[in-house]
């Protein structure tokens, strides 16, 4: 069991909107080598391990890459708060923005 802070791991204030870092920066949230992707893996080979300790490291490992989606995707929502769709579309996000619009 683990508990739930509402408080990033480590602080994000990103000042400045830049939609190009943010396309870069996306795919770690979901692309294949990202965050969501890594917990997934840990979360998932858990149930193969032949003890509880294994089980429970693996387990700890996978809630820690959630807390990294967290800020994957306060950084991509910080970078482009207040872009308008000419920046979006400039920085190649236009087809994510028409799935998503502005949130992640």
């Amino acid at each position: 069991m683990w508990t739930y802070n509402k408080t990033l791991q480590y602080p994000i204030n990103i000042k400045c909107t830049d939609p190009r870092l943010a396309k870069v920066i996306i795919s770690q949230y979901g692309g294949p080598d990202g965050e969501l992707a890594a917990s997934l893996r840990y979360l998932s080979q858990r149930f193969g391990m032949p003890d509880q300790k294994s089980k429970a490291i693996l387990n700890d490992i996978g809630t820690e890459e959630l807390a990294h989606l967290e800020m994957v995707g306060t950084i991509v929502h910080q970078l482009t708060d207040g872009a308008s769709i000419e920046e979006i579309e400039k920085a190649g996000l236009s087809a994510y923005y028409t799935d998503h619009g502005v949130g992640l």
